[in-house]
Formats: C-alpha cells, structure tokens, sequence
C-alpha cells in the first residue's frame, strides 16, 4: 500500500527548493534547466504526471508559487492547537512521517493543498502569468441576478479550468493505485477543490448618471483564500472516520453512530495521535517549547497545550506603537512604548 501520493511529494519537491532559496536558488531555476529535468528530478511521479509537467513548466510554477500561502493558511487556522501543520525540512517532505497517516490531519493537508493548486492556478490565468488559460471565456455576453441584468466584462477568474488540471494532475497516482489511502486522498482532494468554487463572487462596477448603476459590468472572482481555509477547517472539526466498503466501490462510516459522509466532507481511516509529545514513528513533533496562554480555557491554554506537564514563565520585552495621533495632513505618528510582559512555554518530558 503507497501512502504518500506523488501530487504531494510534487508539492514538496517545489517547496524544499523555494525554502533554501537563499542557498541553492530559488524554486524557478529549476524552470531554467528546462522541464524535462525538473520533472525528471521530481520523485515518485507516474507517467501521467510527468507528461502534464514537462507539457506545462509554467504550470509546475504556478503550483510551487502558491505552496507558501496554503502552507501559510494551514499554519493559520491550527496556531492555538497541538498540531500546528508544522514543517521540517530535515525529512525528505516538509510534513516528515505524518503524511503516512491516515489521519483528519492529514485528510486536512490533501484538501487544502488541492485548494491551493487550484487556487493558484486560476490566479496565474487570470493574471496573464500562463500561455494555456487565461480569463473564464464563459463570461461573455449578458446575465443576470438578483439586482438585475448585468453585462460580464472584466476578468473573470477561469476556476473550472484550474479545478479540471487539477484533477488531472494531483489525482493521477490515486486513480492507478485505488487501495484504501488513495480512495481517501481521492475524496479529499475533491473537497478541497470544491471549496474554492463554493467562494466565488460576483463582483460589479456601476456606470450611470451621478453612479445610478442603471448599468453594471460585473465579473466572477474568488473569494480570499482564508474562506476557503475556514471552510476546511470546520470540515476538519466534522470530519468523518471511514472504513472502504468490500472491493472498493465506496466509504462506510467507522462507527455506526456517525453519519455517512458527503462529497464536501472530509474522512480519514485512523485516529490521530495526541501531538503531546516528540514521536518520530507518527510524525509528532510535540508540544515541548510551543507558546501557551495561562488564562485560557480552550485549545491555546497551557493546561491543554501542555498535556498536563506544566508550563516555563519567563519575563521578556517588548516594543509596541502607542499613542498614535493624526497630524493634518497626512501623517500617524506614535511613540514606542515598552512593556515587560509573562511568556509561557510548555515543559517538555523530564
């Protein structure tokens, strides 16, 4: 059974190149070697996925550009919990042996990282950035909405086009092997390209006498990507514990009492492990050192945080603007205020 599907280690390849940027190169050098090495380079592909990379190189691009802002939301939406979608760049992917898990935390990484390729992706073609897309060419002509008849006009970001290559790509590996782990990939993968389709809006400008907007041009964009990391995250907080049905024609809830998933939910096959503390078998880097909030009764509070072990204090400073005031015209200025201020760390295991 394959555990770590190749659209991920795709995505990590890029990664690990754009985070040593400033000792090897940055991640589109590869792009100068030219796309047959770059693809060549990148381990783990299937044939599908190596022919889609050396046809669109400027494609790769895109995707390995986005990597630092799904990452980015994914550290986001888990920053006051024990799993803070951490990243180490000692093992060969940036997640180290959490990615051979089955886990919601896991199930969580495959959806957003599906999200941020179309994402990225659909920004790329409207910005111009790609030779094989560009504006949705669907929005044309007239239409109309709850305000009225409006006119597409603008730049209509081409998301089905991002979510169509998407699939093609990142889902190639998954649809060879279709053992249980790529059936769950495959499921998750779906709902997070769903997700950044669920978010677009259709944004207009007015044109009439004295801004009557008895005429609007309007266009469809998406929505900023944290919609899309809130969606998923309370679909994480839902998300289903399934077992693959007999020959693997589908899912069926772990516990009876749990509810059949949906195509926008999120599953997983196995639990996770409590991230208290350093384990290097499920990918736990542990709560030893993290930040924790005395006074809080939630997920960020040193109680919790810590698992119990207890929690270091210490006295540090800090600089902040205070008193900022308005001068005419046109300027804020403030003084620098310092402060002495209670930082509590977690006990690691003595």
């Amino acid at each position: 059974m394959n555990f770590v599907p190749s659209g991920i280690c795709f995505y990590v390849s890029v990664a690990l190149c754009w985070l040593t940027a400033e000792v090897d190169a940055s991640w589109w050098y590869m792009g100068t070697l030219g796309s047959q090495v770059m693809c060549d380079n990148i381990p783990g592909l299937v044939n599908k996925q190596r022919q889609l990379c050396r046809q669109h190189p400027k494609v790769m691009q895109a995707i390995g550009s986005g990597i630092k802002d799904w990452i980015s939301e994914c550290q986001h939406q888990f920053r006051n919990h024990r799993w803070n979608c951490n990243t180490t760049a000692r093992d060969h992917n940036l997640f180290g042996r959490l990615l051979l898990r089955s886990s919601r935390e896991v199930a969580f990484i495959y959806a957003l990282s599906s999200a941020g390729v179309v994402y990225a992706l659909a920004r790329a073609c409207s910005q111009g950035d790609l030779d094989s897309c560009s504006c949705d060419p669907a929005k044309k002509g007239s239409s109309r909405d709850a305000k009225g008849s409006f006119s597409w006009g603008g730049c209509s970001d081409h998301v089905d086009h991002a979510m169509r290559f998407s699939q093609a790509f990142v889902d190639a590996k998954e649809r060879k092997e279709r053992d249980a782990r790529a059936l769950m990939n495959l499921h998750n993968n779906r709902a997070g390209r769903k997700a950044v389709k669920r978010f677009m809006t259709l944004e207009c400008k007015c044109h009439g006498v004295s801004g009557s907007c008895s005429v609007r041009t309007c266009w469809s964009a998406m929505a900023d990507f944290r919609r899309t990391g809130d969606h998923l995250r309370k679909k994480y907080n839902g998300a289903v514990q399934v077992a693959v049905k007999q020959y693997g024609t589908g899912f069926t809830t772990a516990h009876a009492h749990f509810k059949q998933p949906g195509k926008n939910d999120l599953v997983y096959l196995e639990d996770s492990p409590d991230y208290c503390v350093r384990d290097q078998d499920s990918g736990s880097l542990g709560t030893g050192g993290r930040l924790c909030n005395r006074t809080s009764p939630g997920t960020d509070g040193c109680e919790v945080m810590c698992c119990g072990r207890g929690y270091d204090t210490s006295r540090v400073g800090r600089t902040t603007k205070c008193e900022c005031k308005f001068h005419w015209c046109c300027a804020v200025l403030c003084r620098d205020c310092h402060q002495q201020v209670d930082v509590h760390t977690c006990k690691g295991l003595t």
